[in-house]
């Protein structure tokens, strides 16, 4: 009885830490890796950039939505 006591308090220790583990990935890791990849997506859609200059490391692009509105982004320069 005393090994099926300990599988199951070494299972509940299991599922809590992957809960917590993907408790912290959707609410620290996941938002700045989707923000990341919506930047590149637009970055890629970009029609037209300011000339940032030739010691810049981020210049600012515009693209259109998909209502036709044109909005800014920071992308890195080329």
């Amino acid at each position: 009885m005393k090994d099926a006591t300990g599988e199951l308090s070494m299972t509940a220790i299991a599922v809590v830490a992957i809960a917590a583990i993907g408790v912290v990935f959707t609410t620290l890791i996941w938002p700045s890796i989707k923000a990341n990849i919506t930047r590149s997506t637009y970055c890629t859609q970009a029609h037209r950039c300011d000339d940032a200059g030739p010691t810049a490391t981020e210049q600012t692009c515009y693209y259109y939505d998909k209502d036709d509105n044109e909005q800014s982004v920071k992308c890195p320069t080329k």
